[in-house]
């Protein structure tokens, strides 16, 4: 059975990172950018990284520019914002594509597993989060209009 440990991205930095780094933690996979909407919920997901990291929790954001070009920086800018704006300090990884032929394979399963509404595959829009469990696996999927915080009770009851 495939789990999340069996993929790998390139950091922020060019590095490659096993997710497997990550076994044994509650996870929050997130496409970021920069210049949506929703990207004041970097605020909010680094607090919950900050509060429930010592208890096996990270946030893992994928920066992705797929989404009207919402995130058109270079990682040197993409890591300085996310530092300089919003204190972020979960591992932020290289930009993906989170849809269509070149999709990163990490999200080709997420999306499998974890279908949108209606049973869609795709993620329509920035800041579309996945759950994981601390076995690796999909526990929920959820829509870029779910506020960090009310994310809480549900990371709560995998921790």
């Amino acid at each position: 059975m495939t789990t999340v440990y069996d993929f790998s991205a390139l950091d922020i930095a060019g590095r490659e990172v096993p997710l497997a780094d990550f076994r044994g933690k509650v996870l929050l996979i997130v496409n970021t950018a920069s210049k949506c909407g929703f990207t004041p919920q970097y605020e909010g997901l680094e607090a919950l990284h900050e509060a429930l990291s010592p208890r096996g929790f990270a946030v893992l954001g994928f920066p992705c520019n797929q989404f009207a070009g919402q995130e058109p920086g270079d990682a040197a800018e993409i890591a300085d914002f996310c530092r300089l704006t919003y204190d972020v300090s979960f591992p932020l990884f290289s930009k993906v594509d989170v849809k269509g032929p070149a999709a990163h394979p990490l999200y080709r399963w997420l999306t499998q597993a974890a279908p949108g509404v209606l049973g869609t595959k795709a993620i329509k829009w920035n800041f579309t989060k996945f759950l994981l469990d601390r076995d690796g696996q999909v526990a929920r999927r959820f829509a870029p209009t779910v506020k960090p915080q009310a994310l809480r009770p549900a990371i709560e009851a995998l921790l």
